[in-house]
């Protein structure tokens, strides 16, 4: 279709049912986001020519906090806030992207080394992609696009993440046929965000973003991850799933996430393992006393919360197939518990004095007074927590945290059952 055609569509309810499959919270809303999508790219790029349109999933860690990058089990959601691309393909080796509120270079693909000048960069991401789906025997080739994102960064909900699944769904539906399988395309993701953007990552945020719904994955084998996709509405049992952001400032903590994954590592060495995965927990138990005097108190303590965390993930899993959702919320409080004593990854010990994390676990605690849950969301540090709130009670806890951390702190999320795709046509 042209833009044109496309938006006639759109207005005339063609896509409603897919609107409707994407977990739009407003359809009338959501029909408004896209139409102004269009008439964007039009203005960007001109309204002749075939367009289509791709969308790519925040995602949200139910379980399995800093439990990836260790080769360990973790349970995700992807959900209803999204990224959209409405594209149409080039002739060339030229991608050239426009963003609501962010300004991206056009990048020339028949150069695909990663550029340190782009480090930190979307840029570097889309070259990343690129680089990767050749590297892997997949076609490549130019496109303009429009992207507009509902999945702001800093958020905890994977923001980068969505965008590389985004454009890997964009890779694989104008040059493969769509024929790129999910697991591949985040596979990819985490090559480009980690090789060319230059962030250590796991592959928990690319996998929930491009996978859908709530999705166990075990990634004992990273280059086989167990992937399996669970049915279940929180809704229905009258909570309401949302998160809180503090707005804490991420620009100084790559060493603190960084400090995570070293620690881990300094104990699986000790084993001579590659990955916390790999070790015995009776050896590691029976050799505290040398770890502590090797690696200290907190290495050790952050290996505690991997080996519990680990089996906790197997545990929420069987609990929501069993549809035991009380002992899963008990499960969720069990985690958040675990990251902020054993794991420490609710304030960087560099600016001690910021610690929104905490105060919004203390605030949602006391208001829940036992109902409910909550926990750290994501890589921590600052960001987001995680809440599940009875739904009777979600207008009384927004204004709770409007009140402590500005408004529009609290969003509401729901699952979302598919993940990066081709919206239309």
């Amino acid at each position: 279709m042209n833009t044109l055609e496309l938006k006639n569509a759109i207005i005339n309810g063609k896509f409603d049912s897919t609107f409707a499959s994407l977990n739009y919270d407003d359809l009338t809303a959501a029909k408004e986001r896209y139409i102004n999508a269009v008439e964007k790219f039009e203005d960007f790029f001109g309204a002749d020519g075939e367009v289509r349109i791709f969308s790519a999933p925040g995602r949200t860690e139910v379980g399995g906090n800093h439990t990836d990058h260790q080769h360990g089990r973790v349970l995700t959601g992807s959900i209803n806030l999204d990224v959209i691309a409405v594209v149409s393909e080039r002739n060339d080796n030229i991608v050239e992207i426009k963003s609501q509120g962010y300004i991206v270079e056009p990048v020339d693909i028949s150069d695909l080394e990663p550029n340190t000048a782009e480090i930190g960069k979307t840029a570097a991401l889309i070259r990343g992609c690129c680089a990767n789906f050749k590297k892997n025997g997949y076609n490549i080739g130019g496109f303009c696009a429009y992207t507009t994102s509902q999945v702001l960064g800093g958020s905890g909900l994977s923001s980068s993440a969505a965008y590389e699944v985004l454009i890997c769904n964009i890779l694989s539906g104008l040059y493969n046929n769509s024929s790129v399988d999910k697991i591949e395309i985040a596979k990819i993701s985490q090559k480009a965000e980690r090789d060319y953007f230059g962030k250590p990552c796991g592959l928990l945020d690319q996998m929930a973003c491009s996978n859908g719904g709530f999705t166990a994955i075990d990634f004992a084998d990273p280059n086989s991850p167990l992937v399996e996709q669970i049915n279940f509405d929180i809704n229905a049992h009258g909570y309401t799933l949302c998160v809180v952001d503090t707005h804490g400032d991420h620009s100084d903590l790559t060493k603190d996430y960084a400090d995570i994954t070293t620690e881990c590592g300094e104990i699986s060495r000790y084993f001579g393992k590659g990955f916390l995965r790999e070790v015995n927990i009776n050896d590691f138990y029976s050799s505290i006393y040398d770890l502590r005097l090797r690696f200290g108190d907190r290495a050790v303590l952050r290996a505690i919360h991997f080996f519990n965390e680990n089996e906790r993930v197997a545990e929420q899993t069987k609990s929501l197939k069993q549809d035991n959702f009380n002992h899963f919320l008990d499960l969720v409080n069990e985690s958040g518990d675990s990251s902020y004593k054993y794991l420490q990854n609710l304030y960087s010990t560099d600016n001690v004095k910021s610690q929104g994390l905490c105060l919004a676990i203390a605030l949602t605690e006391q208001f829940l007074q036992g109902d409910g849950a909550c926990r750290v969301h994501g890589g921590g540090f600052a960001g987001t927590i995680q809440c599940y709130i009875p739904s009777e009670l979600i207008s009384d806890y927004k204004k709770l945290i409007n009140n402590a951390f500005g408004e529009g702190s609290c969003a509401i999320l729901s699952i979302r059952s598919v993940g990066g795709c081709e919206v239309l046509p």
